[in-house]
């Protein structure tokens, strides 16, 4: 993946740079994909200069900064509601939005209320906006089977926007669909996959299994806790390493313990920016397993990717794109403990028979936070020349 071609600067009112405001759900210190994503590509743009850039964020806990600095970024965060639940439904967004002067507002994801708040703050004001979609699972069957009529509610703002951009080839097709825009007013840009070195001569720990992501029913862990023991049948002492929080950890603590496998499961999370202990923890692994009902371009799973880790996914949403890619070995998402643990045990051996040795960075032409940055500056010069047409 390259960046784009046309890197000529675009100025703001009245020669200024182009004021940017970054709108999204969260931001560090709480720690997720879409955060991550935020983070990684919005730290890169700030360093470049071309942009003054700004990210809006809720809070749900009213105890975060109302302003502050994160990683070299100004952070603006207003109170979100509920506290406990994950609409993020926040009456101070739209002020921010629509009082700040701003050449150009991105919004980061579609999933809650934070995006509409966002985009008709723009339209209000007469911003020009565009939007990352960033859609993803959720554990309540509910809402899932709401999703395609939350979408399609949206679609009119959704065609407002200067520039629709995809997370994955999935993602573009699925959201043309909803909002009947050619798939040529969409940019495809990737998630960046790039964690720092592995530690030099880090080696696989045998018959270790990870899996990474938010401690939800939908990220799909417990199916990887039911395939343990059929796993640990053929390959003695394999073990488990999930790595994330949330509400779904007690679950989780309770199906191992009823499987037998309580203390071949480990259960652990990791500081949001320690992209350095993410990468000591990929590579003592033998295999990821990615489960998730629905990820739009899973940063975990390009990280593991990038590493030259071998990854067991379900073939689905945009891991199937990475399994169309040849990146990651697919099952149905609906697959049997069986085979789940047949695909897993068969990864664990190949990685055996290399005779532990580490593992090696594939030589291909990934995309990583530098590109998804680049392609992500070239939206907001495309966007802000056609506003100036």
């Amino acid at each position: 993946m390259t960046a784009p071609a046309d890197v000529t600067p675009v100025t703001g009112r009245g020669g200024r740079r182009p004021r940017v405001l970054q709108v999204v759900q969260r931001f560090f210190p709480e720690m997720g994909g879409l955060e991550t994503h935020v983070a990684e590509v919005a730290s890169r743009l700030a360093a470049t200069g071309e942009f003054d850039l700004t990210v809006l964020a809720t809070d749900r806990s009213g105890t975060l900064p109302r302003s502050e600095t994160v990683a070299g970024l100004d952070v603006v965060r207003r109170r979100s509601y509920p506290r406990e639940g994950d609409l993020y439904l926040s009456p101070g967004l739209p002020a921010v939005v629509a009082r700040g002067d701003w050449d150009l507002v991105h919004v980061q994801g579609v999933n809650t209320l934070t995006p509409p708040l966002a985009m008709l703050a723009a339209v209000a004001s007469r911003t020009p906006f565009v939007l990352t979609f960033h859609s993803g699972g959720h554990s309540s069957s509910r809402r899932t089977a709401m999703r395609d009529t939350q979408y399609r509610v949206l679609a009119p703002l959704l065609r407002r926007a200067q520039r629709l951009v995809a997370v994955s080839r999935f993602e573009r097709s699925a959201f043309a669909a909803v909002t009947g825009l050619p798939e040529d007013r969409f940019s495809v840009i990737p998630n960046g996959g790039a964690l720092p070195p592995s530690p030099s001569g880090a080696s696989p720990v045998p018959g270790r299994i990870v899996s990474s992501g938010r401690l939800e029913r939908y990220k799909g862990h417990h199916r990887v806790v039911d395939a343990l023991p059929l796993v640990r049948a053929r390959v003695p002492g394999a073990t488990l390493v999930v790595l994330g929080a949330g509400p779904f950890e007690g679950e989780l603590r309770a199906r191992a313990a009823s499987l037998g496998v309580a203390d071949a499961v480990t259960i652990r999370s990791l500081p949001p920016a320690d992209r350095a202990a993410m990468a000591q923890e990929l590579s003592a692994a033998g295999v990821m397993a990615a489960m998730s009902d629905y990820e739009a371009h899973p940063v975990g799973v390009m990280e593991a990717v990038t590493l030259g880790l071998p990854v067991v996914g379900a073939d689905v949403a945009g891991i199937g794109d990475l399994v169309e890619d040849g990146l990651v070995r697919g099952i149905a998402p609906d697959s049997s403990p069986q085979a789940l643990a047949d695909a897993l045990v068969a990864e664990l051996q190949a990685v055996a028979a290399r005779g532990g040795t580490p593992h090696q960075p594939r030589a291909l032409d990934l995309p990583t936070w530098e590109t998804s940055a680049a392609a992500t500056a070239e939206v907001y010069r495309t966007a802000l020349r056609a506003v100036r047409r």
